[in-house]
């Protein structure tokens, strides 16, 4: 069946009703598997109800391929959206990067020491920049330079070489590109962006700039679920940093580098271990 490590997790969204727990936790107790990890959470306002729950597959009397298909009587009774993963999954990510290579490196340098259990089948670019980085890692690299005229055929052309690798994630390490609905629409996995301001703060592409301006105290960076509109995307994760007037805005680019790298690690690593669940324009991110 599976080895003793390794673990099923569900994702449970529906509306909120009596009974739901005690049914996913008969359920797993009927397969045989012991539960590991369970969070569930209500929005009152919504009444939408939220839950990751984990369990071993060490004892688990059917396949991993079949648990989905046995969970949907369940999932009929309550009308869920429901997801199932698998521990010992290594998901396909697709890196999207333009100049700046901070968050890239963070990125690469994490999967490469095993923090982040992922293949990484290419880094696409529209400057040739970071190339350099993937031959370094030794990661394919795909250069596809782009202008407001040709923005339509490069996003195809981008569309193509993830769906060609199969990509599972796409994460935007400073890819300073605004991402068309059309393309949102068609890539088919989710798309994490990192935007270098708290937002909804200092919305656009010169987030510092506008920091310094107002002589801000505190700036931060936020971890997002890529969307049509502009940086307004549930969000993942997010941080500040305490800054003074004595602080020039370069040196705000440079503590915010620091932030963005580490607000979008976690936000990538939440992601992965499935402890984010999306409603509306809002998230629930499990501990």
């Amino acid at each position: 069946m599976a080895d003793e490590e390794t673990s099923a997790i569900f994702l449970i969204r529906c509306a909120d009703r009596k009974g739901i727990v005690a049914r996913v936790a008969g359920f797993i107790h009927d397969l045989g598997g012991n539960i590991l990890d369970s969070n569930q959470h209500t929005d009152r306002l919504s009444g939408t109800f939220l839950m990751r729950v984990e369990f071993a597959l060490d004892g688990v009397g059917v396949p991993r391929r079949e648990i989905a298909s046995a969970f949907a009587p369940v999932a009929k009774t309550f009308a869920m959206w429901h997801e199932v993963h698998f521990s010992d999954a290594r998901p396909r990510v697709g890196l999207l990067v333009s100049k700046q290579d901070h968050c890239l490196v963070d990125l690469l340098q994490r999967q490469r020491r095993g923090e982040m259990k992922i293949e990484i089948p290419v880094i696409v670019s529209n400057h040739d920049a970071c190339a350099m980085w993937a031959d370094l890692f030794k990661i394919p690299f795909r250069m596809l330079p782009v202008t407001k005229e040709t923005k339509r055929e490069q996003e195809r052309q981008v569309l193509a070489v993830l769906q060609q690798q199969r990509v599972e994630l796409v994460v935007m390490a400073r890819y300073m590109q605004v991402l068309s609905a059309g393309f949102l629409a068609e890539v088919g996995c989710p798309v994490i962006n990192i935007h270098h301001s708290f937002l909804p703060a200092f919305i656009g592409a010169h987030p510092y700039r506008q920091a310094y301006e107002r002589g801000v105290k505190i700036i931060g960076a936020t971890a997002h679920y890529a969307t049509e509109e502009l940086d307004e995307g549930p969000i993942i994760e997010q941080d500040v940093i305490r800054v003074g007037h004595r602080d020039t805005e370069e040196d705000l680019i440079r503590k915010g580098r620091d932030l963005e790298e580490i607000v979008l690690a976690r936000a990538v690593r939440k992601h992965l271990d499935r402890r984010v669940l999306v409603y509306g324009r809002k998230t629930v991110v499990f501990d």
